[in-house]
């Protein structure tokens, strides 16, 4: 049997190596483990997210940990929008609910900026949250990374 060839997941991106970079990034972000999200940026990564400036790795930790913790039963589907050289964009959608059983599917874009190393240097989200039934939810997998035979966003519509 033979062995398929490595795909590159450092710059200058292919779009096969964008559009993994990009899964690979949905499965880690669906861990909801900080530690291990803020591994995949680099010490000193800023950040946009909303209207919160983030700076390094240690910000990024203290961030997802709220964040967690605020959004439960977090579910995300991301899917490569564009990408050139360094810089990769997506736009995603996640699910989850708050502590009162609010469920929310929460519509955004990220902006990606890789170092050498395949790092992300820089991330800029935009993120828009829409109040659902819980009735309406379209991500209902167990926890943790979606299964490789579940519709991405496009599939679904969105």
């Amino acid at each position: 049997m033979a062995s398929q060839p490595q795909i590159s997941l450092v710059p200058p991106f292919t779009r096969e190596a964008a559009a993994l970079k990009a899964r690979k990034a949905e499965d880690l972000w669906n861990s909801r483990d900080p530690q291990r999200v803020a591994l995949a940026y680099t010490v000193d990564c800023p950040w946009r997210n909303r209207a919160e400036f983030i700076n390094g790795r240690e910000a990024i930790i203290q961030f997802l940990t709220r964040k967690w913790n605020r959004e439960l039963e977090y579910r995300l589907v991301k899917e490569l929008w564009s990408f050139d050289g360094s810089r990769i964009a997506v736009r995603f959608a996640y699910e989850s609910h708050d502590d009162s059983g609010q469920w929310y599917r929460s519509y955004g874009n990220e902006n990606w900026e890789y170092n050498a190393e395949g790092i992300n240097q820089h991330r800029l989200a935009s993120i828009n949250d829409l109040p659902i039934k819980e009735s309406e939810r379209l991500f209902r997998w167990p926890l943790g990374t979606r299964p490789a035979e579940h519709p991405g966003l496009s599939d679904l519509g969105l």
